[in-house]
C-alpha cells in the first residue's frame, strides 16, 4: 500500500490540471523553467515529472508518435545506449475534445544512460523514461508528459549525494507509488480547463 498522498494539481496557471503525488515539488519555485514547461521533482528519489507544450509536429504520424518524441529526447539529452522497452497503440481520449475532435494518445518507455546537468559522461546514470504524447491537432499542439525514474546511480553523479549510489531503491519498498503508476495517474487525469491557452488571441 502506497503512503503517497496525491491531489489534482494546476498546470500552466490552471489552464490544464492533472493528478500526481504531492511529494513532487514545483521546480519553478527553485529555478526558472521555460514557459512551455511545468517541471516537478522528488529530490529524495531523483524522480521527475515534466509537462511540455510543443507546436504540433505535422510530419510525425500518430502511430508511434511517442516513440519518435522519446528517441528525439534521447538525442537531445545526449543519452547513450537508448533501448525502447515498450510502446502503445494509438488510443483516442474522448475526455479531451476540442470541436468534437478527440485527442489521440500514444505512450513509450525507454532506458538510457544520461548525465545530470553539465556533468560529463563519466557521471552517467541509467534511467527509465516514460513518455506520453497527447496530440491536440485541432489547436496545433503536441503535449508531452515525461516521467524519469533512476535505475542505477553513478557514484560520480551529483544525485549520489542525495539518493546514494548504486541501484535505486524501488518506490514500493519505500512506501511510495511506483513511477509507472505516477505516470499513468498523470496521463489519465490530464484535462484542459481553458482551451484559450492554445489559441492565440488576435
Amino acid at each position: 500500500m502506497s503512503a503517497d498522498s496525491f491531489s489534482e494539481r494546476p498546470l500552466f496557471g490552471g489552464a490544464i490540471s492533472t493528478t500526481f503525488p504531492l511529494r513532487f515539488q514545483d521546480v519553478s519555485n527553485i529555478r526558472q523553467v521555460p514557459d512551455h514547461q511545468e517541471v516537478f521533482v522528488d529530490p529524495t528519489r531523483d524522480e521527475s515529472l515534466i509537462f511540455e507544450l510543443l507546436d504540433y509536429k505535422h510530419e510525425v504520424g500518430n502511430d508511434g508518435a511517442a516513440v519518435w518524441f522519446l528517441q528525439d529526447l534521447a538525442v537531445e539529452q545526449d543519452g547513450e545506449g537508448f533501448t525502447l522497452l515498450e510502446q502503445s497503440a494509438v488510443v483516442e481520449a474522448p475526455g479531451l475534445c476540442y470541436r468534437n475532435a478527440p485527442a489521440v494518445v500514444t505512450t513509450a518507455v525507454g532506458q538510457m544512460a544520461v548525465s545530470k546537468g553539465r556533468q560529463g559522461r563519466e557521471a552517467q546514470n541509467i534511467i527509465k523514461v516514460y513518455l506520453a504524447n497527447i496530440r491536440l491537432k485541432e489547436v496545433g499542439t503536441d503535449v508531452l508528459v515525461t516521467a524519469y525514474e533512476p535505475i542505477l546511480i553513478n557514484p560520480l553523479s551529483e544525485s549520489a549525494s542525495t539518493v546514494g549510489a548504486g541501484l535505486a531503491t524501488p518506490a514500493i519498498q519505500s512506501g511510495y507509488m511506483p513511477m509507472v503508476e505516477v505516470f499513468k495517474l498523470a496521463v489519465t487525469n490530464f484535462k484542459v480547463n481553458e482551451w484559450g491557452l492554445f489559441i492565440p488571441t488576435v
